[in-house]
């Protein structure tokens, strides 16, 4: 079975950073796409960034600069690096892993939100002003 977890929220400052983590199983990278999403309160999910299994990146025009996506195969294990966050990241982060067939990764990440099939629990990011 392919199963994600996420963890690492928190709060945290403006200015500050975060590192989330999604530990995988059931399927080897390069088979995979996998995106990072995030719902604020009362918002549609939206597409924060994503890696497809041959290592492209993609991010969303409001992280750029900012957020850092990587992963350790050996582990298993995505990272989301979130530096200089700002009160309007605070949302639930979602991981999520789509088949590396189909265009799960790319521009307008949350158009393509259909395409991934599995999901991690959400866990809370709250950044103060």
């Amino acid at each position: 079975d392919v199963q994600l977890q996420a963890s690492g929220g928190g709060l945290v400052q403006a200015g500050g950073s975060l590192r989330l983590s999604c530990e995988t199983s059931g399927f080897r990278f390069g088979d995979i796409d996998i995106g990072w999403f995030r719902q604020a309160p009362g918002a549609e999910r939206e597409g924060v960034l994503c890696k497809r299994g041959d290592g492209t990146t993609y991010y969303a025009d409001s992280v750029k600069g900012r957020f850092t996506i990587s992963s350790d195969n050996a582990k298993n294990t995505v990272y989301l690096q979130m530096d200089s966050l700002k009160p309007e990241d605070t949302a639930v982060y979602y991981c999520a892993a789509a088949p590396a067939l189909v265009p799960a990764c790319g521009d307008n990440l949350t158009s393509r939100l259909r395409w991934y099939n599995w999901w991690g629990q959400g866990t809370q990011v709250t950044v103060s002003s």
